[in-house]
């Protein structure tokens, strides 16, 4: 199964962000990322609460974005840190079992250490040209490729993302797709969603 990832942001979401959560959460998105970056831990938790609920009740898949300890006491199976948490030697084996950690990766070396420690996903990108990267060279299809052939663990594409490219990320092994910016504006979710589904 192909799956797709909404990442959020609420400073660039159009209309009311908790509905346009529901409206992604029933989309036929595998998850929902809340990645709201500005959120200091108690803000973020609130926050979270109500996220999270809303994906249970739509059938989405929920994922906490760095606060581990927000995430436990949500109770949250799924937990996704940026690469930054492995580069002074952490190991999450025996750590995080209670979660499934994803692992945000821009180098092939990055991807084989946070495999080699316990994450149970990879976010790998950016892959195309994006705005949220601007200045910063795409990484590209081949990039994607040799990550996804250098680990044994699922490999999601990021940045840049679209229906006129997403088969090429799939024929590149990503097990799926992160996107943002156009579950964020979309003015019909699930017609979208649809149009990044295989057929």
């Amino acid at each position: 199964m192909y799956e797709i990832i909404a990442v959020t942001d609420r400073h660039i979401c159009e209309g009311d962000f908790l509905k346009r959560i529901e409206d992604i959460a029933e989309s036929g998105v595998s998850a929902v990322m809340l990645r709201e970056k500005d959120l200091e831990p108690k803000e973020y938790e609130s926050l979270a609460r109500q996220v999270s609920d809303i994906c249970a009740r739509r059938g989405a898949a929920f994922i906490a974005h760095r606060f581990i300890a927000v995430a436990r006491r949500l109770g949250c199976g799924n937990i996704h840190l940026p690469a930054s948490v492995f580069a002074e030697g952490r190991d999450l084996r025996g750590r995080l079992e209670e979660f499934r950690v994803g692992v945000s990766v821009h180098s092939v070396e990055e991807a084989r250490y946070a495999a080699s420690r316990g994450a149970g996903y990879l976010v790998a990108g950016h892959i195309f040209q994006t705005g949220c990267k601007e200045g910063l060279p795409a990484r590209g299809l081949g990039f994607l490729s040799e990550i996804c052939g250098q680990v044994s663990i699922p490999v999601y594409a990021v940045g840049g993302i679209s229906e006129q490219n997403i088969g090429a990320v799939r024929e590149a092994g990503a097990a799926g797709a992160c996107l943002m910016s156009s579950f964020m504006r979309s003015a019909d979710v699930a017609a979208y969603t649809a149009s990044l589904l295989p057929c």
